[in-house]
C-alpha cells in the first residue's frame, strides 16, 4: 500500500523556547521560513530513528516480512515473543483505517506491517508498535506515535530465528477475531478493504514468491529474492542474454523493486493459469538462476548490455 510522509504531534523546543511539531522531511518547516522541514529546524533530531537500508536482516523469516511489508494485501503470522511468554502477539500486513496496532479485548496484540506513516526503519517502526501494544488497554487502537533512535530493537522483542508461519486470507474479517471486536464502528472500512483485495497465492517450490491477480487483465508474479543486489542483476543479466529469464509460455519479464536491501524480481502473467501452475516453472528458474550465479566467466558484451537494461527497469520502494 502506499505510503504518505510521516507526521507526529510531539514538539521539539526551538532556540527561542518555541515549540514546533514533526513533519516529514521534505514538508515545509512549520515555522514558516518556506524551507522543506529536513532543511530548517529538521536538521538537529539527534532522536530520529536513521534510515536502515536493511531493516529485517537479522531475522530469518527476512524475505516474507519484506512480502508482508511491502505488497502482500491481507496476512497474519503468530510472533514468538522474547521475555514475557504469556503474552500472544500476531503480525498482521494491514489493519483497520492502516492502524499500527490494536489490543483486542481477549488481550491478543496485532501490528501491522503496513501503516499510512513510517520513519526511516520499518523494524523499528514495528517494534515500537508492539511495546505500545503490549501496554495498551484491551480493546484499544493505537495512532501512530514516532519511534526515537533508543526504541527497543524488533530482534530483541521477537525471535529472529523463528519461521514466520503465515496464513494469507481472501477477506480482511481478521480484523474482528472471534468476538467481533469494532465491527460496528469498522465495518465501512472492512467492506471497502475487502472490495480491494487482490487475491495472492505463495508459492511452494520457491522461497517467498507470490502470484498476484491484479485485475481481470493482470496477474504478476512477485519474487523476493535472498542474494546480494550486484550478484544477482549479473545472474539476472546472464539469463535474460540467453532468453532463459522467462518463467515459460504466457510470462514476461517485467522488471524490479528494491525494497527494505532486497530486490523483488515480478513477472507478467497469462490471467487464464492459476497461480498454481508457476510451482515448476519457478522451480526450474531457480535451477537456471542457481548456475547464472555460480558462474565465474565476466559478463559477455550481451550481457552487459542486458544489466544495463535490467537496471533501468528497477523501481525504489521505501
Amino acid at each position: 500500500m502506499g505510503r504518505k510522509q510521516r507526521s507526529a504531534t510531539r514538539p521539539r523546543q526551538l532556540a527561542d523556547g518555541e515549540s514546533i511539531p514533526v513533519v516529514g522531511g521534505r514538508e515545509p518547516c512549520p515555522c514558516g521560513s518556506g524551507r522543506r522541514y529536513k532543511a530548517c529546524h529538521g536538521r538537529d533530531q539527534a532522536d530520529v530513528v536513521p534510515l536502515n537500508p536493511r531493516p529485517f536482516a537479522d531475522f530469518t523469516a527476512e524475505l516474507d516480512l519484506i512480502a508482508l511489508h511491502t505488497f502482500v494485501p491481507s496476512a497474519t503470522a503468530p510472533l514468538t515473543l522474547l521475555g514475557d511468554q504469556s503474552a500472544s502477539a500476531t503480525l498482521a500486513t494491514v489493519l483497520p483505517l492502516a492502524a499500527p496496532a490494536l489490543r483486542r479485548t481477549s488481550g491478543e496484540v496485532i501490528v501491522a506491517a503496513q501503516t499510512l506513516n513510517s520513519s526511516g526503519d520499518p523494524s523499528r517502526d514495528l517494534a515500537h508498535s508492539l511495546e505500545r501494544a503490549l501496554r495498551a488497554e484491551p480493546g484499544e487502537t493505537l495512532a501512530y506515535d514516532e519511534p526515537t533512535a533508543d526504541t527497543t530493537p524488533l530482534s530483541e522483542l521477537v525471535d529472529p530465528k523463528a519461521a514466520l508461519d503465515l496464513t494469507l486470507h481472501d477477506t480482511f474479517e481478521y480484523w474482528f477475531g472471534p468476538d467481533g471486536q469494532g465491527a460496528a464502528d469498522q465495518a465501512i472500512s472492512l467492506e471497502r478493504a475487502n472490495a480491494a483485495i487482490e487475491p495472492t497465492i505463495r508459492l511452494g517450490s520457491v522461497e517467498s514468491a507470490y502470484w498476484v491477480r491484479r485485475s481481470t487483465d493482470r496477474c504478476h508474479l512477485r519474487w523476493v529474492m535472498p542474494q546480494d543486489e550486484d550478484p544477482l542483476l549479473d545472474a539476472l543479466a546472464r539469463l535474460h542474454a540467453a532468453d532463459a529469464l522467462r518463467l515459460g509460455e504466457g510470462s514476461k519479464y517485467a522488471g524490479s523493486l528494491r525494497a527494505c536491501g532486497r530486490l523483488i524480481v515480478v513477472w507478467d502473467l497469462a490471467v487464464d493459469l492459476p497461480g498454481e501452475h508457476w510451482e515448476q516453472p519457478a522451480a526450474l528458474l531457480a535451477d537456471r538462476l542457481g548456475n547464472a550465479l555460480a558462474a565465474a566467466a565476466p559478463l559477455s558484451s550481451a550481457e552487459r548490455r542486458s544489466r544495463s537494461g535490467l537496471t533501468n527497469r528497477q523501481l525504489t520502494l521505501r
